[in-house]
């Protein structure tokens, strides 16, 4: 069975066995997601911050609190969807051993935990400048939101782009107390990226998702040549839009040519992505953090 759950990991040889699901339930055992949502805060932080050379102390802070911060709240994110999608993850594959649609952690305790991860993210933010803390708030919504779009609309994606992202405006106000046109660029542009990663991830669960009538943009594409060529077109808006930024806090032909590895390795991933096969789709999905640290060069030099 094509599940998300690998028995044997380092969950099951180290933790207790009472902490397993919640560690699951984090998401803990996949460290992608986090990665994508921290990296377009720490290309915010160190554009805005001039590079590393003009970081400062501060700004190491600020990389530390977004660090520990993605990985609090990606999981916050990942017990409201699950909490949000139980009954649906257990006519899924791919989710359907996920702790809340097995049983193995009750709604009660999911909101437990839920509280608990919320109360540190919100320690994590009150440490930020004022406006910072408010586009952290304004992104609350969106967070709890997203799960339902599945439903709602062809293009999930979109809203999980706009939430995603977020870190990008948040960065950018942590380090300046502003949120300057680079900033809207890089949030825009990791828009378009995470319609790339989340369209290719959503080909896992194609048949799945025409099944229960669950809708997404993979569904919406259809043909896979098709889907190819817009998610190929949205690898090319969210690269341009990022370099773009750079360009505008940081021009130079050196700042360009810095940005040139993470384009190769965009054009790799258009290249090697079979729609049709699911381990496919999944490894290209998880090569896009490698992609945001080809970016991070350009923004720390």
């Amino acid at each position: 069975m094509h599940t998300d759950i690998k028995s044997g990991d380092w969950i099951d040889r180290i933790l207790p066995l009472g902490l397993r699901p919640y560690a699951r339930l984090a998401r803990l055992d996949r460290p992608i997601g986090w990665w994508l949502l921290l990296l377009p805060s720490w290309w915010a932080i160190l554009l805005a911050s001039g590079g590393v050379s003009t970081l400062g102390p501060e700004g190491a802070v600020d990389l530390c609190l977004f660090w520990i911060g993605a990985i609090v709240m990606r999981a916050a994110g990942c017990v409201i969807n699950d909490l949000w999608d139980r009954d649906l993850d257990r006519h899924v594959a791919r989710t359907a051993a996920r702790p809340l649609a097995s049983g193995a952690v009750s709604r009660a305790r999911a909101f437990a935990f839920l509280g608990a991860l919320l109360l540190c993210g919100a320690i994590i933010l009150f440490q930020l400048s004022l406006l910072a803390i408010l586009l952290g708030l304004l992104s609350l919504p969106l967070i709890v939101v997203y799960p339902l779009m599945k439903r709602w609309i062809w293009w999930p994606q979109i809203v999980l782009g706009l939430t995603f992202n977020f870190g990008a405006l948040i960065g950018w106000a942590a380090a300046t107390m502003s949120v300057g046109l680079p900033a809207l660029l890089l949030y825009l542009g990791g828009v378009f990226w995470t319609l790339s990663y989340d369209t290719v991830y959503a080909h896992q669960d194609l048949e799945d998702d025409m099944t229960i009538g669950i809708k997404s943009s993979a569904r919406w594409l259809g043909d896979p040549a098709r889907a190819k060529k817009w998610v190929g077109a949205f690898m090319l808006c969210a690269w341009a839009l990022i370099a773009f930024a750079d360009q505008l806090a940081a021009p130079g032909v050196f700042s360009a040519f810095l940005m040139a590895p993470s384009a190769a390795h965009l054009f790799w991933q258009w290249r090697r992505w079979d729609p049709a096969d699911h381990e496919s789709s999944l490894r290209i999905f998880r090569s896009n953090r490698d992609f945001g640290l080809l970016v991070l060069p350009a923004m720390m030099i």
